[in-house]
């Protein structure tokens, strides 16, 4: 097969460019890639080498190379066209780094639906991990909910949760900014301070002691909070007196590597990749994309894109 290139991260906060073979196996399909997409939290944590020692399994991209203590090739939101196999010439998606071209099992491949662009799909593996916290929180019809911290994933989770019927969906967020995102994809905005309390489902998702201060204080009586954060070596402060037990509260933890027990039974990671990207098909998802960048560029510009706080889902061209 011929030569790849593909982003390594070498060392806390340094990355570089290297040549690659793709190992092409009896199973396997190539994919020339056209785009990909930064998942600023995660991919932030990663380049500074914040992921916990005892998450290093656990934190494994699927198509990951090399560990954590570094050099590691990262990344999982890969959108392509394939060179080879019976579907040669459809677009698809795939859990893959950053790379000019791969090749895997042909399995590990999910077609993009004909009426989602490719360069929207980059957001498919940001959509599974809010289906799957959509699926945790158990929004119904007609809850109150709030979302705290409006990056890409809790956008889309407000995102979804506005589409059950009758529900009334407000996204919080320190930036001001981020209004014209939430009215955007069909919720209400409000800055932290101003979010009405008794809420009936609070997902926290701002990776921060205070959004989850903030989520305590806004969920109503027995109301449930959503984990949604992923805070690597970072450690936490939690008022757990107070309303935490006086208002008999439940906080729990959201993780796309597991399908929640009430799923799992019958959804399999593929259909819910796949049910993810079939929910991308609405033009205003557009605006969680915050900038693209050329892969030639890429090794220049990675740092400055994790760093900056309004990035969103920051999109790579081949």
């Amino acid at each position: 097969m011929r030569q790849a290139q593909a982003l390594w991260i070498t060392g806390p906060e340094q990355v570089e460019v290297r040549d690659v073979v793709p190992d092409l196996q009896p199973d396997h399909v190539t994919v020339r890639t056209l785009f990909s997409g930064i998942s600023r939290g995660t991919e932030r944590l990663v380049y500074r080498g914040q992921v916990p020692v005892s998450e290093h399994d656990t934190m494994r991209a699927p198509f990951q190379e090399g560990a954590f203590t570094f050099p590691v090739k990262y990344g999982y939101a890969a959108v392509g066209e394939t060179e080879t196999g019976p579907r040669a010439g459809e677009t698809v998606f795939a859990l893959f780094p950053h790379q000019t071209r791969f090749a895997i099992p042909d399995e590990a491949t999910v077609p993009v639906p004909t009426d989602v662009p490719a360069a929207r799909a980059v957001l498919a593996a940001n959509m599974e991990t809010a289906l799957n916290i959509t699926w945790d929180a158990g929004i119904s019809i007609g809850d109150r909910v709030v979302v705290i911290g409006c990056g890409v994933v809790g956008a889309l989770v407000g995102y979804l949760a506005a589409r059950i019927v009758g529900t009334e969906v407000t996204l919080a967020d320190i930036d001001p900014a981020k209004r014209d995102l939430a009215e955007a994809l069909g919720c209400a905005f409000a800055l932290p301070g101003e979010v009405e309390e008794g809420a009936d489902i609070v997902v926290h998702a701002s990776a921060s002691s205070a959004g989850l201060a903030t989520a305590i204080d806004m969920a109503g009586i027995e109301a449930k909070i959503v984990e949604a954060s992923w805070y690597g070596t970072q450690s936490v402060e939690t008022p757990l007196g107070g309303r935490f037990h006086q208002r008999r509260l439940q906080l729990i933890s959201s993780q796309v590597g597991r399908i929640p027990a009430n799923h799992a039974a019958r959804w399999t990671y593929r259909r819910r990749l796949g049910k993810a990207l079939s929910l991308l098909t609405d033009p205003c998802l557009d605006a969680l994309i915050s900038g693209e960048t050329v892969f030639d560029k890429l090794t220049a510009d990675y740092g400055d894109i994790l760093n900056d706080p309004t990035t969103l889902c920051h999109r790579i061209r081949y």
